[in-house]
């Protein structure tokens, strides 16, 4: 007996939900903890701030570009291969970023962490869904809200405070330990599902879709910053809307499409996903001008206007807390058409003249934002894939990653457009365009609540037979390895 080698014995739906709330807190960190670090790292490699601004658009930019191939991916090689592969590669690339001797080198490992980020986030949900039938994902309510609200808004304080007292190298070191964890736990724990694509790989429809989105991902993300008329930002922009435009019309003509956006005529899922893209684009861009307009109606610090709106993330903890409950009794038409309703009342409290002034206000409001708009959204990514087959469950997260990154994206350049053109670095003296972009935003969660009337009036409901009596699951009570591989 002593050969025998033993495995311990991991629940699938725990290993599931601990490795898939690890890499997403990872992820989510990482998109904002570098932010306070620039200027120390454009220092230390004796650079430009300019210069050190790549760290950024490289790991946004290879974001962008993974999303259109995850869903591809984890049908073809298996949701746990390439969930597993895309977090080892984000934890390796961490630590080469820690380790950087020079900028060159921190801005490849970055990208790289970008895109394995780009295909953790998908995919990780696509393993999440499919470990909870449609009517046990109220439950998930408490594992989506940590890594998608707390850990972006804890990004920029950790930065700075590790920066400050440690050095910029551990904002990357810290994922080494978590992400080795997980990935031995992932191996141990979580289970293989191979879908198998239809067909070839689309190879036109990713050589349309994927420089699409980078290019719109990095017009986007620096015009507001850079200027719109920048050349690179102009060029990035024209390119990457005629790129986008053409991939939309291959997807739709193809056989076996690299995105099945037919999956976008089904009314749940299509109306959950443009829920999606208009309160990200609202939420991001209120997220972005209302530091400004904090700014620029009371004088306040950049940090002071950072922390004004860290209220929101605690809304949205506590909203966490009751999705699962209210979900099952309302039913998602009922809790996300009059929680848009009250967002945009709120949202627009802000643009209101004198709010701003009051910091109490202010972040009762924020905590409010988060709040109700948190409630929504958790209830549509919850219940917006109820009508998705499992073989297209893959294929639909992908999709839905890249219509709220797209929107969030859009919403922040809808602001400083309405701001008043490219350079939005510093606040202006006058409070105005910022109040009125204020209530642009307060527009775009409005046009949610129409779109949340064609969301079903019904919470998902259970299958006939009580859960103790369901049949076991193929591979249930074995080994993750000798778990039968599953195709559709």
């Amino acid at each position: 007996m002593s050969g025998l080698l033993i495995r311990p014995r991991i629940r699938p739906r725990v290993a599931v939900v601990l490795v898939y709330t690890a890499a997403m807190c990872m992820n989510g960190l990482d998109s904002t903890i570098v932010n306070p670090a620039l200027y120390t790292i454009a220092g230390d490699f004796g650079r430009p701030l300019s210069a050190a601004n790549t760290v950024e658009t490289a790991f946004l930019v290879a974001l962008a570009v993974g999303l259109p191939v995850a869903g591809w991916l984890g049908d073809r090689f298996g949701t746990k291969r390439v969930f597993l592969g895309a977090l080892a590669a984000f934890t390796i690339a961490s630590a080469v970023c820690g380790l950087a001797p020079d900028l060159t080198t921190l801005v490849v490992a970055r990208a790289v962490q970008g895109l394995a980020g780009g295909l953790l986030t998908p995919v990780g949900m696509t393993l999440l869904f499919r470990a909870f039938p449609p009517h046990e994902r109220m439950k998930l309510a408490k594992v989506l809200i940590v890594p998608t609200a707390l850990m972006p808004a804890l990004g920029p304080p950790l930065g700075g405070l590790l920066t400050e007292h440690l050095s910029w190298h551990w904002l990357f070191f810290v994922n080494v330990p978590i992400g080795a964890a997980a990935v031995a736990l992932g191996v141990l724990g979580l289970r293989e599902h191979v879908e198998g694509p239809e067909g070839k790989f689309d190879t036109v429809g990713f050589w349309l879709a994927t420089p699409a989105l980078g290019l719109l991902t990095y017009a986007l993300g620096f015009g507001p910053s850079q200027g719109w008329t920048e050349p690179a930002v102009a060029v990035s922009a024209a390119l990457g809307s005629v790129l986008l435009v053409a991939a939309v019309l291959h997807q739709v003509r193809a056989k076996t499409p690299l995105l099945k956006l037919r999956l976008l005529a089904d009314r749940v899922y299509g109306s959950a996903s443009a829920l999606a893209g208009v309160t990200a684009a609202g939420l991001m861009g209120v997220l972005f001008v209302f530091p400004l307009l904090y700014q620029a109606s009371l004088g306040a610090s950049a940090l002071d206007a950072g922390l004004s709106v860290f209220p929101e993330a605690v809304g949205l903890m506590l909203a966490s807390q009751v999705v699962d409950r209210l979900l099952p009794r309302l039913g998602p038409r009922l809790l996300t058409v009059p929680a848009l309703l009250v967002a945009a009342a709120v949202f627009g409290a802000l643009a209101v003249p004198g709010v701003a002034e009051n910091a109490w206000s202010v972040r009762g409001l924020m905590f409010l934002i988060g709040l109700v708009l948190g409630t929504a959204v958790l209830t549509v990514q919850i219940s917006g894939f109820e009508s998705i087959a499992p073989p297209d469950m893959g294929q639909a997260m992908g999709l839905f990653q890249i219509v709220r990154t797209l929107g969030g994206a859009l919403g922040i350049a809808a602001c400083a457009a309405v701001i008043g053109g490219g350079h939005v670095t510093e606040a202006s003296a006058d409070p105005g365009p910022y109040r009125t972009a204020v209530w642009v935003t307060a527009g775009l969660v409005a046009v949610g609540a129409l779109i949340a009337l064609r969301l079903p009036r019904e919470a998902p409901q259970p299958p006939p037979f009580d859960d103790e009596d369901a049949p076991e699951p193929p591979g249930e009570g074995v080994s993750p390895e000798e778990a039968p591989v599953v195709k559709g």
